[in-house]
């Protein structure tokens, strides 16, 4: 059933509400990959410690900043939106550089800074895109 413009009655009408919520869980779930990827690709180059321990120890940060960010913008409303891969790549970024620094107390070189925002930006604005066209095809 729709409205008289073609839209659904309600949100969940659009899909389901476990459509919704499975576009959700998996969107989060990769953001969080990329994130994990990136964290990896980075020890890898940089000869650090291979140990999970050091590998969570880098991750944490962002993970809290994608934590953060995902509710703070209430992500899960429309996970694969432009506005939502903006607002993920900047909030992690940016919070968890942030952390990282203050919190964690490790290095944010510039060089760091623009190598996670760029592939992060990349990755996590490429996948929506991707889903988006997907969608629409």
């Amino acid at each position: 059933m729709t409205h008289a413009n073609g839209t659904p009655p309600n949100p969940s009408a659009a899909g389901g509400t476990d459509a919704r919520i499975r576009r959700a869980l998996v969107s989060s779930a990769l953001d969080l990959a990329a994130i994990a990827v990136f964290i990896a690709f980075g020890r890898r180059n940089h000869d650090e410690d291979p140990s999970l321990t050091g590998f969570l120890g880098t991750l944490a940060p962002f993970v809290i900043a994608l934590a953060v960010t995902w509710l703070i913008a209430r992500v899960w409303r429309d996970p694969i939106s432009l506005k939502s891969g903006a607002t993920v790549w900047v909030g992690t970024v940016a919070i968890g550089m942030i952390l990282r620094r203050f919190v964690f107390d490790d290095g944010t070189a510039t060089a760091f800074i623009i190598v996670a925002s760029v592939f992060l930006g990349a990755v996590v604005n490429g996948w929506r895109t991707y889903a988006r066209f997907r969608a629409n095809s």
